[in-house]
């Protein structure tokens, strides 16, 4: 099952976005986007619904309970 971190790097890289572009958009650093990636840090409630709404797809697909993007 892949995790959230997982998950967060492939959809940011099929967008082609940087990792500063999300820490941007979370209001957090590029060192703490770094550790959500490797799964080294738990990413909030809030902004896992951010990052989900950001991506169009659904929690459970995010965090890796589902690998269907939507609902």
């Amino acid at each position: 099952m892949k995790t959230l971190g997982i998950r967060l790097k492939e959809l940011r890289l099929e967008k082609g976005l940087l990792q500063t572009d999300i820490a941007e958009f979370l209001s957090v650093s590029l060192r703490q986007v770094q550790r959500y990636e490797k799964d080294e840090s738990d990413i909030p409630l809030s902004s896992a619904v951010k990052l989900a709404e950001y991506f169009d797809v659904s929690i459970d697909y995010l965090t890796g309970r589902s690998n269907k993007r939507q609902c």
